[in-house]
């Protein structure tokens, strides 16, 4: 884990310490953890020393090496460790030949963000509630100076680790943080992505602060959310759950998510795509056999989900701080 500290170097304004202390009581309580130790990091150390001969990171699938990397026996030992890492919720990934077609379609959300992309090179980027890393590779091919996700849940950690023992990305690092420690990295981004995180916040304009104050001056904020159609600035608080998810809180109108990065301190803030939700994008596969999108619509009306509420939107805002 060393190669991780050394990125706090890019970031001289970041409470390195703090930042230190708690990487390794995280580090401590996952070591302590049965679970976390046996399902995920022996996995992980039994193939990390493999390398990818080749990465592709442009296209729509991240492919981490070849068939011809490695030997069937430790073919077959990495298609194992993968399946363990199992739900995957984002992808496509190709892994010395082996296809992961994950629950999300990710690369068409990426597709999305695009156009209005900042230059990434030489940049310090955050992608907030990074999952496995699939944007964070989409990321490297535009040669950033570092990208640093935050995801607590040791699960995604993990299969990161071992995503990128394969690719060897130095650039590439995750701390097992949260949203709620951006406050630790003063002025310390050129570019932050959140991508599917601010519906799940409690408090989504205080949240938007800690982000903005993580931020350089004009830097860039990318958020991806859940929405509810309209043209009000209003969101939905559903009584329990929404499609299914407890820990969803208060999904916006497009013009409401709009007005929260505005009362946060971004300016020029625009919405620069929003569309309709489906099972062509988000799906149970072989890789994730879970319930996903058609199991939480109302299969009499689509415009509803199983709770009564409106379907959800995908709507994506971009602002500067």
């Amino acid at each position: 884990m060393a190669d991780q500290e050394d990125y706090l170097q890019l970031l001289p304004s970041a409470r390195h310490a703090e930042i230190l202390a708690l990487r390794r009581e995280n580090l401590r309580k996952l070591n302590s953890r049965k679970k976390g130790f046996l399902a995920y990091r022996l996995p992980y150390e039994s193939v990390c020393h493999l390398r990818a001969s080749s990465l592709g990171l442009a296209g729509d699938v991240v492919r981490l090496g070849s068939p011809e990397d490695i030997t069937a026996e430790e073919r077959q030992r990495v298609y194992q460790v993968l399946r363990g890492f199992m739900p995957w919720r984002k992808g496509p990934f190709q892994v010395f030949g082996i296809d992961i077609d994950a629950e999300w379609r990710s690369n068409r959300k990426w597709d999305r963000l695009l156009p209005l992309l900042p230059d990434l090179q030489g940049k310090i980027i955050a992608d907030v509630g990074c999952n496995n890393g699939y944007y964070m590779f989409r990321m490297a091919h535009h040669q950033p100076r570092a990208v640093i996700g935050f995801e607590p849940y040791h699960h995604h950690y993990f299969t990161f680790l071992t995503l990128n023992s394969f690719a060897g990305l130095a650039n590439l690092h995750l701390e097992l943080l949260g949203v709620e420690h951006l406050p630790l990295y003063e002025q310390c981004f050129d570019v932050v992505f959140l991508l599917g995180i601010i519906y799940h916040r409690i408090s989504p304009v205080e949240m938007l602060k800690d982000v903005w104050q993580s931020m350089k001056k004009g830097g860039t904020l990318l958020v991806e959310s859940q929405a509810i159609p309209g043209g009000e600035p209003v969101a939905l608080f559903p009584e329990e759950r929404y499609a299914k998810v407890p820990g969803t809180y208060f999904v916006p109108t497009a013009s409401c998510l709009q007005n929260w990065m505005k009362r946060a301190g971004f300016r020029d803030v625009e919405i620069f795509c929003s569309h309709a939700m489906s099972s062509e994008e988000q799906r149970r596969t072989e890789w994730m056999v879970f319930e996903s999108y058609e199991d939480f619509i109302d299969p009499h009306n689509p415009a509803l989900t199983v709770e009564g509420y409106p379907a959800p939107l995908r709507v994506f805002v971009r602002g500067i701080a």
